[in-house]
């Protein structure tokens, strides 16, 4: 019987740490998920704002050259992420399949004018800017108007603050539940082991002593689960990288890294505090507080 016991109080001891680690490793995943969403928000929200853009109308009789030549100005500069040109045939046509029908045909003539399509970085696309850009591009003298769907404008930014302000949220209360499931399943897995911390103070360990071994130990398995965690993501983004085309891909590895620098961190800092704090906990108690 007394070879029996250490066997079993070691099985105990694995068998705690391996729950806390798949405890702490389903967590994690969970929290790659979240920062997978919050990153890709960010990039939904930039792609609906890049929509936005301007079209310039331009004079009637401009030669191809000068038309060239202000495209090329417009592609250089800091707020323009793509130009296309429309000649007025090009217009006239895809007028022309939208409506159903020829109505150059029906005029005689074709009223529309040849026009450039700006599109802009999505941190240029805040109203303000885009007042301020419309008249820089008035400037120029191969246009004659600039136009741009205010009312759209105005509705896509304030759907997107509204949206972004529901994930910071919602996301916060998320993350502070993860924390205190990673803390309530190392404190438990400290608690079975509570009698030893107390054995060891009994023969004369410093606190130092006794934490560093737990505080090494959960750092490990932290991670180790944080480890698992990313390659599962990693794992679950690959098989579902068609339907995911265009929204997350597995060979981004900038937000790739980004994940697994989160989930690391958070694994390691979260199993850190808790571990110091829960070790603390026992140390300060005497030996008949801890049969409750």
């Amino acid at each position: 019987m007394a070879r029996q016991k250490p066997k079993k109080l070691k099985k105990k001891v694995v068998t705690s740490y391996l729950t806390s680690t798949i405890s702490i490793t389903l967590v994690l995943f969970l929290l790659g998920i979240l920062t997978l969403v919050l990153i890709n928000a960010g990039r939904l929200s930039n792609y609906v704002k890049e929509k936005i853009g301007f079209t310039l109308v331009l004079h009637d009789n401009i030669k191809e050259v000068e038309i060239i030549r202000l495209q090329k100005i417009l592609n250089t500069t800091e707020f323009v992420k793509s130009t296309r040109y429309v000649d007025k045939e090009t217009a006239a046509r895809e007028l022309q399949e939208e409506l159903g029908e020829d109505f150059t045909g029906f005029l005689g003539f074709n009223p529309l004018f040849s026009s450039i399509d700006i599109k802009l970085y999505a941190r240029y696309t805040h109203p303000d800017s885009l007042v301020i850009l419309e008249k820089n591009l008035m400037e120029y003298p191969q246009v004659k108007e600039v136009y741009y769907q205010r009312n759209l404008v105005a509705v896509i930014n304030e759907n997107v603050r509204k949206i972004s302000l529901f994930l910071l949220v919602f996301s916060g209360m998320l993350a502070l539940i993860f924390i205190a499931l990673i803390n309530n399943t190392i404190r438990i897995s400290i608690y079975s082991q509570r009698f030893v911390i107390n054995t060891m103070q009994l023969v004369g360990a410093t606190r130092l002593f006794i934490r560093r071994p737990f505080v090494n130990r959960s750092l490990f398995y932290g991670a180790l689960g944080a480890i698992i965690a990313f390659v599962l993501i990693g794992s679950m983004v690959f098989s579902y990288k068609q339907e995911l085309k265009g929204i997350i891909s597995p060979d981004d590895v900038r937000m790739m890294g980004a994940v697994f620098i989160v989930i690391l961190g958070m694994g390691l800092i979260i199993s850190w505090v808790s571990t110091f704090l829960a070790v603390n906990k026992f140390l300060k108690m005497k030996f008949d507080e801890l049969f409750y």
